[in-house]
């Protein structure tokens, strides 16, 4: 007898892989034959299993490609009608603990201007795991004034001192996690002014005090 599509019947079907169940009366070993199943290949794929129930046996058969089946396993030389019981059942938990890790780096408050040839004191708290933090001085426009400075973390604190820049405005100190550039501390706009003493000297011009008299430089 030829294959029988309404026979075949799904019997469980999961990730891509089916149990097939298929009752004909044909012998086992026509069954067996390549190209039994050969109209119905775009339902079997391989790696399925099928249960078959044959005239003259009971087996459990391995899909294999292009439809063909192997050899299998026989259950039983004398059929009997069968009875099947499906059931699927499926547990999944997931449990997960997470701590939170405060990182912050809180910048200390710088004057509102510098001397030209002076220093910038630069310190920072630093709280968190963080063990390096990189100093850079940004001009107006945000563009890094080089070199940045590398700084290690010391008892909770970061500090290092920067030459002062040209002699300008809008200037601002940056420092960031060497490891995370995203946890930053900015500090607020400062100018850089011209040096009066050096000025003063340059130019021989004096600074008076209120009597008329002139200031004495130190």
């Amino acid at each position: 007898m030829p294959f029988t599509p309404s026979t075949l019947v799904p019997l469980i079907q999961a990730s891509g892989f089916t149990f097939w169940h298929y009752r004909t009366g044909d012998l086992r070993a026509e069954v067996g034959g390549a190209a039994y199943f050969q109209t119905t290949a775009a339902r079997l794929r391989p790696g399925d299993l099928l249960l078959l129930q044959a005239a003259d046996a009971m087996a459990m058969l391995p899909v294999r490609a292009n439809a063909a089946t192997g050899p299998g396993v026989s259950l039983d030389g004398a059929v009997t009608p069968i009875a099947l019981t499906r059931s699927l059942a499926q547990s999944f938990r997931l449990t997960q603990t997470a701590a939170a890790v405060v990182r912050t780096i809180v910048l200390a408050p710088l004057v509102a201007g510098f001397l030209a040839g002076s220093a910038i004191p630069v310190q920072a708290e630093v709280r968190g795991p963080i063990a390096q933090v990189v100093v850079s001085l940004r001009d107006a426009a945000g563009q890094l004034v080089p070199p940045a400075r590398l700084v290690t973390v010391s008892e909770g604190y970061a500090s290092v001192a920067i030459p002062a820049p040209a002699i300008g405005t809008g200037y601002r100190i940056r420092i960031e996690d060497a490891a995370d550039p995203g946890i930053v501390a900015t500090s607020r706009a400062f100018s850089v002014g011209p040096d009066i003493r050096r000025l003063l000297t340059e130019e021989g011009g004096l600074l008076l005090q209120e009597d008329g008299s002139a200031l004495r430089q130190g």
